[in-house]
């Protein structure tokens, strides 16, 4: 059975990781809900969540499952196991969680999650990769793959060793096109080479592309027409070939109206604009920014409680901005909570960034902001 259902009449997929926020931190079920509709009329159908996703789960089972017939749309999420805290029964236990939370039934789509070198054998000492087949001949998932931050090297020794996966989520956008660290292209054409359909994540590497460093502006706005930077980076992915989908993490009603009006009719770069994006990628290049995405991945469980991506952001806004100013945001974000000088570098937060940051020295360099 073709992991294409026929029901994905939309490139864009609803990327559930960062839903949009009440001011006492719970997910915004209505304005969800909304997103839900504008993403369905539009001829939408991929929703992806994850058991890690907080508050995601059941989110979507108010804003979309109890709404909406369960054959017209796709749902996938994930099981996690990170390099420590997670048994084998515990992770296997997951999707029994992650059913009763979204009350979907099934999951058209279940992903072995945020495969890396610092985890990779956990999923086959847990027989994980086995599981996930078990679960489908039991009716629990229609299709399984495994999302993936490594290197070519294991990708291809993967899909070599489990070429039952039906597809792969990698991370793709044009920072990361040649990026050694994170190998964009490199992977995406070891799934190409095996036949496996991608789906694609952080295209606008979590919210940096929507809102790109000044150089890159100027580029964009040199173009005067009228598209949002978020527009570039998701059409940049959206027109490679071998995809399933290309996800978009919407936080509110105008990004969803946003993406759906270059979405909703697609339209591949043309030549000139894939020149514009080579000329920007060139002023990435020059920029010395930390190029966190913000997934919180490494806070949870770092001793110190250091809240890492907060701290970077503010040491990226440092370039420009009066010292006291930079001083004073640092305090903010650091208030009650672990400071830069604190980290006693375990190395728990560089094993599972899946954007292979050195955290330990970038926060030695954040020290400055003390």
């Amino acid at each position: 059975m073709s992991v294409f259902t026929g029901k994905e009449k939309l490139k864009l997929g609803f990327g559930l990781m960062r839903l949009p926020k009440n001011e006492d931190g719970s997910i915004d079920v209505p304005q969800t809900s909304q997103m839900v509709d504008m993403f369905i009329e539009a001829g939408g159908t991929y929703f992806d969540t994850a058991f890690a996703y907080p508050g995601s789960e059941e989110a979507i089972r108010q804003a979309l499952v109890e709404r909406y017939p369960r054959d017209s749309y796709t749902l996938a999420t994930k099981c996690m196991v990170p390099p420590e805290g997670v048994d084998e029964a515990a992770a296997k236990q997951e999707i029994y969680t992650s059913l009763e939370r979204s009350g979907a039934g099934y999951f058209d789509y279940y992903l072995v999650h945020a495969i890396q070198r610092s985890n990779y054998k956990k999923y086959e000492e847990y027989g994980i990769w086995e599981y996930v087949r078990e679960l489908k001949e039991k009716g629990l998932i229609r299709h399984y793959g495994f999302s993936f931050h490594a290197d070519p090297e294991l990708l291809e020794e993967l899909l070599t060793k489990h070429p039952d996966a039906e597809f792969v989520q990698l991370q793709i956008n044009y920072a990361d096109w040649e990026n050694p660290g994170v190998n964009s292209r490199l992977n995406w054409e070891i799934c190409k080479k095996h036949g496996k359909p991608v789906v694609v994540m952080e295209p606008v590497k979590g919210g940096i592309l929507a809102d790109p460093i000044d150089s890159v502006k100027a580029i964009f706005d040199r173009e005067n027409n009228g598209m949002s930077y978020s527009s570039w980076a998701i059409r940049f992915v959206a027109g490679k070939e071998n995809l399933l989908a290309v996800l978009s993490g919407m936080s509110n009603i105008r990004q969803m109206e946003d993406n759906l009006s270059y979405m909703k009719d697609f339209k591949p770069l043309s030549e000139h604009e894939e020149e514009v994006i080579r000329e920007v990628q060139e002023a990435l290049n020059a920029d010395k920014s930390i190029a966190c995405t913000g997934c919180r991945y490494c806070t949870k469980g770092c001793p110190m409680g250091i809240p890492i991506p907060d701290i970077f952001t503010v040491q990226n806004r440092k370039k420009g901005s009066p010292e006291f100013r930079t001083k004073r945001e640092y305090a903010i974000v650091t208030q009650d909570k672990g400071k830069a000088s604190e980290c006693i570098q375990c190395g728990q937060c560089e094993s599972v960034c899946p954007q292979h940051l050195p955290i330990i020295d970038l926060l030695v360099e954040c020290q400055s902001l003390e």
